[in-house]
C-alpha cells in the first residue's frame, strides 16, 4: 500500500514531462509568448521547480539579475510556494512578489489531481520608479552588493515592463482556457500507449478497449496477454504507471465524459453502457477521477456549449 502513492507520483511526473514535450504545448507556448510578450512555462508542483531555468524568452531582466542574489532568490521561492499552495486549492491565482512583480499560476490537472502549473508574470502593474527600487533594497540585501551590482539591478528593475491589470487579467483568462485543454490532453495521454511498451501489454490494452463494456477480471486480461497474473500486474504497472483497475476505470470514465454530452442519455444508462455494475460504483469512480459528480460535469459542459 505504501508504494502506491510514490508510484503514482512518479507516473504524474512522467505525464507532466510528456505534456511539456508535446506539440500542443509548444505551439500554444510560442503563440502566447508572441501575442502577450509574457514568459510561459509548464512547471511541476515541486516548489524547487520554480527556480529560473534556461527558458529566457520574455523573462524580466530584473528576475534574471535577482537570480544571482541568494537572499532574493529565497524570497522568490517563498512567494512561489505560497502561490502554488493557493492555486492548488483555489484555482488560477495571481500574487505580487516582494519587488511588486505579478506572478500567476494556473493549475493543470489529470482528473482531480493537480500535476503541474502554467506559470507566467514577471511584469509590473504600473510603471516602475526609482523610489520603488530604493524601497526593496532591504529585501535584496543591500549591504551584500557592491555599487556595480546595485546599478545593474536598478537598470534591470527600470527596464522591466508593466502591463495594465485589466489587460493582464485577459492574458490569464487565455491561460485558464489552455490549462483546461492541457488537462483534457493529460487525461488522454494517461491511457494512450507510447509505443515503447512490451507486446504483451499492447495486446492487453487492445483487449481492454475492445471489451470495455464487459467485466474485465485480472485473470482474463492476463491470459489475453499470455502472462501469469503476478507477472502481468508488475509489467502493466511498470508500463502504464497504473494498476489494471485504475486503468480500466480511467478508460471507462473518458468514455462516460463523451456520453454525458448527450442531454437525453440518463446517467444510470451511461453507467451500465460503459461497463459498471452499479450506479453508485460509477458515481464514486467518476468523482474520484474527474473531481465532480457526473451530474455536475454534464451541467458544466452543456452550459459551455450553450454559451
Amino acid at each position: 500500500m505504501s508504494e502506491y502513492p510514490h508510484a503514482h507520483q512518479e507516473f504524474e511526473t512522467a505525464l507532466l514531462h510528456r505534456l511539456a514535450a508535446s506539440e500542443r504545448f509548444h505551439v500554444y507556448q510560442n503563440a502566447f509568448r508572441t501575442a502577450t510578450g509574457l514568459p510561459l512555462r509548464l512547471v511541476s508542483a515541486d516548489p524547487n521547480g520554480w527556480c529560473l531555468d534556461d527558458q529566457k524568452i520574455n523573462r524580466s531582466p530584473f528576475c534574471e539579475a535577482l537570480n544571482l542574489c541568494k537572499s532574493a532568490c529565497g524570497a522568490c521561492l517563498d512567494t512561489n510556494r505560497r502561490l502554488m499552495e493557493e492555486a492548488e486549492v483555489s484555482g488560477p491565482t495571481t500574487c505580487h512578489c516582494f519587488a511588486g512583480l505579478c506572478a500567476t499560476a494556473v493549475p493543470v490537472k489529470m482528473g482531480a489531481s493537480v500535476i503541474g502549473f502554467l506559470k507566467t508574470g514577471q511584469v509590473f502593474s504600473q510603471t516602475p520608479t526609482v523610489e520603488q527600487f530604493d524601497g526593496i533594497l532591504g529585501s535584496i540585501g543591500r549591504k551584500t552588493l557592491d555599487e556595480n551590482a546595485l546599478e545593474i539591478l536598478k537598470d534591470a528593475f527600470m527596464q522591466t515592463r508593466f502591463v495594465e491589470p485589466q489587460r493582464y487579467q485577459s492574458m490569464v483568462t487565455l491561460l485558464e482556457s489552455f490549462a483546461e485543454q492541457l488537462s483534457d490532453h493529460a487525461d488522454s495521454l494517461a491511457i494512450i500507449e507510447e509505443g515503447s511498451e512490451p507486446v504483451a501489454i499492447a495486446k492487453a490494452r487492445k483487449y481492454i478497449h475492445a471489451n470495455l463494456d464487459q467485466p474485465l477480471p485480472l485473470g482474463q486480461v492476463a491470459r489475453q496477454a499470455g502472462l501469469s497474473e503476478s507477472h502481468f500486474c508488475r509489467l502493466f504497472k511498470d508500463s502504464s504507471g497504473l494498476t489494471l483497475t485504475d486503468y480500466v476505470n480511467r478508460c471507462r470514465i473518458e468514455w462516460a465524459k463523451r456520453e454525458l454530452l448527450s442531454p437525453e442519455a440518463r446517467i444510470s444508462e451511461i453507467a451500465f453502457l460503459i461497463g459498471y455494475q452499479s450506479l453508485s460504483q460509477f458515481n464514486r469512480s467518476f468523482a474520484r477521477i474527474v473531481g465532480v459528480s457526473p451530474t455536475l460535469y454534464r451541467k458544466d459542459q452543456l452550459e459551455r456549449v450553450a454559451s
